[in-house]
């Protein structure tokens, strides 16, 4: 007789399931990052996110088409059940999200508490060091909200630069 293993309850695997499915997205984007600039535009966006196999992750396709016609973004989300944290790496078509090297560019990394996700890392902005915060909030809410804020002094001061809310497109 073959035994099973349980398949144990992780916490926080599935706070991204409230993303899946098919989105409209409004954006708010700072022109100029980490300028002092005041200068916003505003998009439409679609996004449809996927489950990956096994619950390891998700992902979803960003297509901002009056914004940039031939630009298409990728989220790619994955689940370390060892520190109950999410990666999220960023690619689009436009610089791959490739390091030099061929590798992925580092990712942000959070975890959502008390329904609110916080995903941090380091990146590059012009050739300068910054880190970068995703923020999620109003997930349950039926038009979540994923901001993007930018620090070049190590996280003392933030700049919000981006602002998603997300309306889900009716079956």
């Amino acid at each position: 007789m073959h035994q099973f293993s349980k398949v144990r309850h992780v916490n926080g695997i599935h706070d991204f399931d409230f993303l899946l499915g098919q989105w409209h997205v409004e954006n708010r984007r700072l022109k100029h990052r980490l300028q002092g600039s005041h200068e916003w535009e505003e998009f439409s966006a679609t996004q449809c996110n996927q489950a990956l196999p096994a619950g390891i992750g998700n992902y979803d396709d960003y297509i901002a088409a009056h914004w940039k016609p031939d630009f298409v973004g990728l989220s790619l989300r994955l689940f370390n059940p060892q520190t109950q944290c999410w990666s999220i790496y960023w690619l689009d078509n436009q610089t791959g999200g490739l390091a030099a090297n061929g590798l992925l560019q580092p990712p942000v990394v959070g975890k959502f508490e008390s329904g609110v996700g916080v995903f941090e890392g380091e990146d590059m902005l012009d050739g300068r060091p910054i880190r970068v915060r995703y923020t999620w909030s109003d997930v349950a809410s039926g038009t979540p909200c994923w901001e993007q804020s930018m620090s070049d002094d190590g996280g003392g001061h933030w700049e919000l630069n981006w602002r998603m809310r997300f309306r889900r497109v009716s079956p």
